[in-house]
This record gives C-alpha cells, structure tokens and sequence, in this order.
C-alpha cells in the first residue's frame, strides 16, 4: 500500500508484517538500564554522541530469509535485501551487532544504548584519540 506523506506529498510505501511477526521466534535483548549508562557517564568531562538511526538500513537480511520479505504489488514483486522497522526482531538485531562491533570499547569509552552511541573521555585530547578509534579495524565487518 502506498500512503502521500502529509509533508512533501510524495509517496511512501507501506508494508504489513504481521503475519511474518506472528512467525518469527522473538530475539530477547535486554536493554540496558539508564542509570547504569549515566554511572559510566558520571566523571568524564567530554562527549560526543553518534545517532545511527539509519543504522538498520545498513544490515543486510540473510539471503535465505530475504523471500520472507516480499511484498507483491500491482507494480511486481519487491524484496528487501536490508533490515526494515516492521519487521519484530530489527532493533534487537540492531543492538546485538551494535554491541559485537563496539565490545573492545564498551564500559571504557563507549556506551551504546539502542541506536544512540556515546564516546565519553576525561579530556580533549583523550577524546580525539579515542573517538579516531576505528572499531571495524579490529573486528571483523559484519556490515556489508
């Protein structure tokens, strides 16, 4: 189904996956609890704040569960080959590589808490030196 956005008036594609969601087996992930991040927070001096809310559209589905995501339009066939919000376990997919790729840093310099990413430092210089610290160089890249 395609809805105007009430904005700009262009079209938006929408999609139900309910019954897909019905399906999935759900991916518990704990969020971590605020006051915790905060407490990591307390004595740093210095912030820098990532927000990667286009992050989901950068994880790639699995090549055998992409035709679970097809939706057949008047138009054709259509499927994602990126990780979309409607499906159920997306933010908890998100947050699980999220933190896989950041582990060496987290609870030192790091706090990742859903799509939002803190690098906190006492100092400036420490901070530049920690936020140049590329992360996917010591890890492997699970983005493609």
């Amino acid at each position: 189904m395609f809805q105007r956005k009430k904005d700009s008036n262009e079209l938006r594609m929408c999609c139900d996956y309910c019954a897909l969601n019905k399906k999935t087996v759900r991916n518990r992930y704990p969020l971590p609890l605020s006051a915790d991040c905060f407490d990591k927070l307390a004595k740093a001096q210095v912030f820098s704040m990532l927000d990667l809310r286009n992050g989901y559209y950068q994880v790639w589905i699995d090549e055998g569960d992409v035709k679970k995501t097809t939706i057949v339009t008047r138009y054709g066939s259509f499927e994602f080959l990126v990780m979309l919000f409607g499906l159920c376990n997306a933010p908890t997919m998100f947050c699980t590589l999220m933190n896989d790729v950041l582990r060496p840093y987290l609870d030192s310099f790091v706090v990742a808490y859903l799509d939002d990413i803190v690098v906190f430092s006492d100092n400036m210089e420490d901070h530049e030196n920690k936020y140049n610290t590329h992360p996917t160089r010591s890890t492997p890249n699970p983005l493609k």
